[in-house]
Parts: C-alpha cells; sequence; structure tokens
C-alpha cells in the first residue's frame, strides 16, 4: 500500500441535519487539522473495513468515508460500494446487512451517506442494539496509485481487532486480514451515525432457580439450576449475572448454556459473576454442580442476582434476584445405609 502523510481539514459533505438523538461511532482519532495517512494502492474488488461498536440501541442512518488524494484537488470519484455487515469472526465480516452501491467520493471531504439512492427518497436504516459490533466497508472498483485519492488513516496506532483489509492475494482470490498485518498503522477514518432511540432504554430480565434434589443430604452432591431470561421490550447485551454459593455448597463447578441468541462463557468453577448477552426472547441456564460439606444442617440459602449493563435499565427490578431455601432431608436413620427390617 502507499502511503501519504497529510494534515486535514475535516470538512463534511453530502451532509444532512442531524437528529438530536444521533451520535457518531468511530475507532479513529482524526479531528480538524490533524495528522491521518493516505493509504492507496488497492486493486478492485479490495476493501477497506472499520469495525463499529453501537453506543446505544437504535439504527444506523448514515456512514462517513474521509476521502483524499495528495494534492486535495481531484474531485470526485465513484467505486463501488460501501456495505453494513453484522460482525462475524474477525476479521472476516459477517451478513451483509445494508449496501451503497456507487458512492460517489469528493476529495478532501469527510463523506456522508444517509440515503441508497440518487433521489434521496430511501434513507439507510440499519437497527442496532447497545454494544454490537457491526462492520462498515468501502469496496473498491478500480485500482488507485500514489497520486489518486484513497480512503485515510489516523496515525496514533492500529487498534486490535477494529481494522480488515479484504487483499487480493491471486487473480480471483480475495482474503481477509488484519490490516495491520498488511502494514496498515492506523485506524480507517470509516464511521457511522447511529440514531440512538428515545426515551428509556429498557430490558425486562428476570431470575429463576430451583435445587435438585429438592432437600439436601449432608456430604452428597447438590445442583443448582439458575435461568436468566429477557422479555424485552430492548436486547441487554452485557448482563451481570451473580452468585456468591453459601458456604456449605462446597468444589461448585458450573455449565452455561443460551438459547433464544442468548451468549454466555461455557464453563467454569466457583462462585458466578459472569457477562452473558440476552437479546429479547433469549435466556441462559447455568447448571450449577457441588457437594453439600458433611455436618452441615438447618437450611441452606442461595441467591442468583442479574444486573443489566450497557446503558440499559431494568422497569421491573423486583425479578432481578431469585432465592432457594434448601432444607435436608429426613428420614429414620435406620434406612440410611439400606438395611430394612
Amino acid at each position: 500500500m502507499n502511503k501519504t502523510v497529510l494534515t486535514l481539514l475535516m470538512a463534511a459533505g453530502v451532509m444532512s441535519s442531524a437528529h438530536a438523538a444521533e451520535v457518531t461511532v468511530k475507532n479513529d482519532s482524526l479531528t480538524n487539522f490533524g495528522s491521518a495517512v493516505v493509504v492507496a494502492g488497492f486493486v478492485p474488488g479490495e476493501q477497506a473495513a472499520a469495525w463499529l461498536t453501537s453506543s446505544c440501541n437504535g439504527s444506523i442512518r448514515a456512514v462517513q468515508v474521509f476521502w483524499r488524494s495528495p494534492s486535495g484537488t481531484t474531485g470526485e470519484t465513484i467505486h463501488g460500494a460501501i456495505e453494513i455487515s453484522r460482525s462475524g469472526t474477525f476479521p472476516i465480516p459477517g451478513a451483509l446487512a445494508l449496501r451503497i452501491v456507487g458512492p460517489v467520493l469528493t476529495d478532501s471531504v469527510l463523506n456522508e451517506y444517509r440515503f441508497l439512492d440518487e433521489n434521496l427518497t430511501l434513507p439507510i436504516n440499519v437497527p442496532v442494539t447497545a454494544n454490537e459490533t457491526f462492520v462498515v466497508a468501502l469496496v473498491f472498483d478500480s485500482a488507485n496509485g500514489s497520486g489518486d485519492p484513497s480512503v485515510v488513516r489516523d496515525t496514533d496506532g492500529n487498534q486490535t481487532g477494529r481494522n480488515g483489509l479484504r487483499a487480493q492475494i491471486s487473480p480471483n482470490n480475495f482474503v481477509w486480514f488484519n490490516s495491520a498485518s498488511l502494514g496498515v498503522a492506523g485506524d480507517w477514518v470509516i464511521r457511522a451515525v447511529i440514531d440512538c432511540q428515545a426515551g428509556p432504554q429498557q430490558a425486562d430480565v428476570g431470575v429463576g432457580a430451583q435445587t435438585a434434589p429438592a432437600q439436601y443430604t449432608a456430604g452428597h452432591a447438590l445442583t443448582y439450576t439458575l435461568v436468566i431470561d429477557n422479555a424485552g421490550p430492548l436486547a441487554s447485551p452485557v448482563t451481570t449475572v451473580v452468585d456468591i454459593f453459601p458456604a456449605a455448597f462446597t468444589a461448585p463447578s458450573w455449565t452455561c448454556t443460551g438459547s433464544g441468541g442468548a451468549t454466555c462463557v461455557a464453563s467454569g468453577s466457583g462462585n458466578l459473576t459472569q457477562n452473558v448477552g440476552l437479546p429479547v426472547g433469549g435466556a441462559v441456564t447455568f447448571v450449577v454442580n457441588g457437594v453439600v460439606a458433611p455436618g452441615t444442617s438447618g437450611v441452606l440459602t442461595n441467591s442468583v442476582t442479574a444486573v443489566v449493563g450497557g446503558g440499559i435499565s431494568d422497569p421491573i427490578p423486583a425479578n432481578n434476584t431469585a432465592t432457594t431455601n434448601t432444607t435436608a432431608a429426613s428420614g429414620p436413620e435406620i434406612f440410611a445405609d439400606g438395611f430394612e427390617f
């Protein structure tokens, strides 16, 4: 890739009036009159991609690409497309959510795109949730040399997992790379504008718990099953599950499974302090196995709590904690060893 270092004025082009709830998400640090690098040398089919993270529940309403040549005087250029994709496994984007075909890129301008058509009648609208990562990529359809306009990057380092580059490695063979591995030493100046939903950002997260067996026997195994679900209306992508088990519940180990798109760490041991992701209608189930310490008596009390985060609040906090009170099994000791008379 060819590189030219410039000091850039962040002029904005193709702009429309911004909504009060709109926020711009970006990885780059470029500001007015800041230093940046023009990265040329792309060939048709190659892509520069920024992995961005939404700060709220809302919709992507615009994307921005800073476009610049060394001279700053090349006018307008048309390239293949701008693609918005769901996150996949870095550096490979996931499912395509929207494609802007034939974007007109103006030299020396932070180009902004809000519509899919020239008549400005089909607005960009890609729903996202708080803390969701998505990908915005510029697709080149012609080669650019050292004197041509191209995408730019900032100059304070390439953040891990934030910048992809789809490069041609042989005829008709393109591969996604971490752009840092190809010598791109900064973040792409490719951004998104998100219209955050007005009003409270809420998710009704609920917790349920039960034990098996229903009554414990000292010195024997006991299992807690903990279910955390989300009734909406919004996703809760960062939900913290906390369960500090009773001291008499020894050597706890757990597994976790998700349903309805929910995510969690698959397994662990000890007390629970885990972040889980809960889309609307999703649930995670923790199965916790341990042994009740010999000599234990009385009621074994255990409480599990789920706390929503990431800018989301819970409209019904009363169902965010579940408590089990497990009593000791009772019965004639004469039958305890299996001998009956």
